[in-house]
């Protein structure tokens, strides 16, 4: 009890400092976006290749998180770091405000059986193995909660998949109070790879 209680303190207190950030320009973003992000997440957020995430619709103070992480080095990815490094506080705020602003396209799951699979375990977790329910933080359709969980409703199943495994080995270990990394190793591969593709399907 008292780990879930320093847990929620932890994220109301991130939650209060990001509402309280600056806020970017969407319109000074989008220079950046056709100049270097456009090329991997899109022009409009919506990625194209399935290795990297969609961007478009995700909470501002999450993508604004997540750039300071890979330029600060906390949250690694060799494609990721050089095209940071030149971005300023201001820069990552502006693009952040872009991608956010932009509407995400609705996709459709290719896998009824690990649809049908993945839907058990994001709506009520693995009560065996300790999994709880990817609902409880990220909502029944996938559209998070502002501030403190990302939207993951129509991300690509590949990309979902990567980070699960990422967390899991801790490769990625940014989530703040560990909580995905914990997740992640009581999950098997195959309850991944359902969870991802349910999720590639939420609109």
């Amino acid at each position: 009890m008292k780990h879930l209680i320093v847990l929620l303190s932890s994220l109301f207190v991130a939650g209060a400092a990001s509402a309280n950030a600056p806020a970017g320009d969407a319109a000074k973003g989008q220079p950046i976006v056709d100049k270097v992000c456009g090329a991997c997440h899109g022009a409009d957020g919506n990625s194209t290749a399935p290795i990297y995430p969609n961007l478009a619709g995700q909470y501002p103070e999450y993508i604004n998180k997540q750039l300071n992480d890979f330029k600060a080095g906390d949250r690694k990815n060799a494609t990721m770091a050089p095209n940071v490094t030149a971005l300023s506080q201001q820069d990552m705020l502006n693009l952040a405000a872009y991608f956010s602003a932009q509407q995400p396209k609705p996709k459709m799951a290719k896998d009824p059986t690990l649809v049908a699979e993945g839907q058990k375990i994001f709506k009520g977790g693995n009560p065996g193995s300790g999994v709880p329910a990817c609902a409880s933080c990220h909502g029944p359709a996938g559209s998070g909660i502002p501030v403190q969980f990302p939207r993951l409703a129509g991300q690509h199943s590949k990309y979902v998949l990567s980070q699960l495994k990422n967390f899991r080995s801790g490769d990625r270990a940014n989530d703040g109070g560990k909580m995905m990394e914990v997740i992640a190793r009581k999950l098997t591969d195959q309850e991944m790879k359902a969870v991802a593709e349910y999720i590639s399907g939420l609109r």
